[in-house]
């Protein structure tokens, strides 16, 4: 099955959730465990543990496991394989982008038969979104998605995703149109989603940018403790409010370690979000 099907059945059943797996200092810290590989692997295993049946996705950042070096790396491979064999979603947030054989070399690592495979990688698409072609096509073979970075709420952002090129479309309008051409005709959506930041205001109108015309699954970041709120969702999203699978990490992880209110913070915040989301 293909992972916009694959996601549109566990939105259905879990709610438009994706709960971080983000186990940097502070959080380590307040879960009693180091900071080092053996203490990202304990947070990242126990967060699937918890979480599995219970929510449609997962998201882990990458970054928090590579500084730690092979053995951040290793316990990110055995996150991912724990969610896999647990039949739960994985996002692996690692934000890559590159051009020709890196571009391939990335592929293989996040969307081929890598043990850091997930269901789904971010990507950036700022070399040109025709450098992603490598991850798309294999992204494809192996049934698994992409999120292209399009509109995100870091201020810093904007310098670039709002900046219009000579035919007169802002960056951010570009990777929509771009990704919506990748999912054309697919049902129920397509398998190449954008990341569009929840608190990103009025730019989606401003910046002329069709998000339901992507069809596909839009990651919305900035929710709970970044500041967005369910209003901020639907004013960003509007009719594209289906396509919505809301990402949310401190609200949920703070309630750790216990695996029960894990998932009683998850649970909580995906009936919130469905309810912001809903008609």
């Amino acid at each position: 099955m293909r992972f916009g099907a694959r996601l549109a059945a566990a939105v259905a059943a879990h709610g438009p959730l994706c709960a971080g797996i983000d186990p940097h200092t502070p959080l380590l810290a307040a879960w009693g465990l180091p900071d080092d590989a053996a203490g990202v692997e304990r947070f990242g295993r126990t967060v699937v543990e918890a979480l599995a049946g219970h929510v449609a996705a997962v998201k882990p950042q990458a970054a928090f496991f590579e500084r730690h070096g092979s053995r951040g790396v290793a316990a990110l491979e055995r996150v991912v394989a724990d969610a896999r064999a647990a039949g739960l979603l994985t996002i692996v947030d690692a934000k890559r982008g590159d051009i020709g054989s890196t571009m391939a070399g990335y592929a293989d690592a996040f969307v081929g038969d890598s043990p850091l495979a997930g269901d789904a990688v971010t990507v950036s698409p700022y070399l040109g979104f025709g450098s992603l072609r490598p991850l798309l096509d294999l992204a494809a073979r192996h049934g698994r998605g992409v999120f292209v970075l399009a509109l995100t709420s870091n201020p810093e952002g904007a310098a670039v995703q709002h900046a219009v090129g000579a035919d007169g479309r802002s960056v951010a309008r570009s990777v929509a149109e771009a990704a919506a051409a990748e999912n054309a005709g697919a049902s129920p959506y397509g398998d190449v989603g954008l990341v569009v930041g929840a608190t990103v205001g009025s730019a989606v109108a401003d910046l002329g940018l069709d998000l339901a015309a992507v069809n596909g699954p839009l990651l919305a970041p900035g929710v709970g403790a970044q500041g967005g709120t369910g209003q901020d969702l639907r004013r960003v999203f509007g009719d594209a409010r289906r396509l919505v699978l809301a990402a949310s990490s401190r609200e949920v992880l703070a309630a750790g370690p216990s695996p029960a209110a894990l998932r009683e913070a998850a649970r909580r915040r995906a009936d919130e979000l469905s309810v912001a989301l809903a008609g």
